[in-house]
């Protein structure tokens, strides 16, 4: 079963599920703009000043208890994901460092969510939100920051006869920080031929000893020890090149595209709309299943990344499930990749809003937009949908 949806509140629901149970969580809480958030009353009296401060107590006050409640559920390696906009941004970051720990902090994403930016309203046109992730531990969290889309072939020009791609890159360390001084293991000399390209640890006939480096002739350090040098021989090469000084015989890395479990890199902290969608796409995602039936979900694209981020069995919790992007993004990885992750959703009984497209569909509760969404993706995309509602028996 690759979804499972609990229509209940979610302190409700949270308390019910194993401790420790969950590898990642995602989750999309309300955004307190000021319509879609019923702060206490009790703050709408007063000044301006005290309103606000007010609304921003309440919030904080609502997320408190489901963040910790969240933080209980995560297993030791995991990890949580909340988006959130400027209204909160501040206020969700000093929270989850007191839930989770300021130094479980992992980042704080830029997701270009309206490339257009949006023309209502003072100032400038805002394009972005912001992800929040922090790690449940981060000496054992299971997320690789990396991704395999990250990789830009182009970054790869030369091909070898038997059709890999590769690049060179200086065997010497280029970040003057490594020197002889702060890395005196990596300073050694290695043997070289610059006309056959042979590269050794130890000297062979034709060879010359060659010590690294930078450009201005000041000593460097290598970025391998002798002992990798030896295991790895073949990925190394000896090329004459134009220096400062001149002619000089140096030492390169051949840096494949693809070496044993695929190429990754760093994913960059601003992620943009053209790589993993945008509210209009999602809107788009979301109308091709159910209708118009929410006004800002997030792209699938947008949860699948974070997914890349972990292997392929985990156990995903959005505890604001909304429209039901996350289970929906985990059943497209799983039909992508042939995956067995088990996505639960928890999403609120309160009543949708007379005249709104979801209410004049049918849909008399935010929960049933996101059991009609999951249920047509269980139909479209598979994998199944079990529904649990509100019980003390949930589990």
């Amino acid at each position: 079963m690759w979804n499972t949806f609990h229509a209940g509140d979610n302190l409700d629901v949270l308390p019910r599920l194993a401790p420790a149970s969950v590898d990642v969580v995602y989750t999309d809480p309300p955004y307190n703009t000021g319509n879609d958030f019923a702060y206490a009353d009790t703050f709408r009296d007063g000044s301006h000043a005290d309103r606000h401060a007010g609304r921003h107590a309440a919030w904080t006050a609502m997320m408190r208890p489901r963040l910790e409640a969240v933080r209980t559920l995560l297993a030791p390696h995991g990890a949580v994901f909340v988006s959130i906009d400027d209204n909160e941004a501040a206020h969700l970051r000093l929270l989850m460092d007191e839930v989770f720990g300021e130094p479980n902090f992992m980042a704080q994403i830029v997701v270009n969510l309206n490339p257009k930016g949006r023309q209502l309203g003072r100032g400038f046109a805002t394009s972005h939100e912001y992800v929040l992730a922090y790690a449940r531990d981060l000496s054992t969290c299971a997320v690789d920051g990396s991704s395999a889309e990250a990789v830009d072939e182009a970054d790869f020009p030369l091909t070898t006869d038997d059709g890999r791609r590769f690049r060179y890159l200086p065997l010497r360390n280029t970040n003057k920080k490594f020197n002889p001084i702060t890395a005196p293991t990596l300073h050694f000399e290695l043997y070289a031929d610059p006309v056959t390209g042979r590269v050794s640890t130890t000297e062979f006939p034709g060879s010359r000893a060659l010590a690294p480096v930078f450009g201005d002739g000041r000593p460097a350090v290598w970025r391998w020890s002798r002992p990798r040098v030896d295991e790895r021989p073949d990925d190394l090469v000896c090329r004459v090149i134009r220096g400062r000084t001149g002619e000089r015989a140096d030492i390169f890395q051949r840096d494949w595209l693809v070496r044993e479990g695929g190429r990754r890199k760093k994913l960059r902290t601003i992620w943009l709309a053209e790589e993993i969608g945008s509210t209009d796409s999602a809107v788009a995602e979301l109308k091709a299943l159910v209708g118009h039936v929410f006004e800002s979900p997030k792209p699938t694209g947008l949860v699948r990344r974070i997914l890349a981020t972990l292997p392929d069995d985990v156990v995903v919790l959005d505890p604001f499930a909304g429209s039901g992007t996350t289970g929906h993004a985990v059943a497209l990885a799983n039909a992508a990749d042939g995956g067995t992750r088990h996505c639960i959703s928890i999403n609120s009984t309160e009543p949708t809003r007379p005249g709104s497209n979801a209410h004049l569909a049918g849909l008399a509760t935010v929960a049933d937009i996101t059991r009609a969404r999951l249920s047509a993706v269980a139909d479209q995309v598979g994998g199944g949908l079990e529904v649990v509602l509100e019980s003390p028996d949930i589990r």
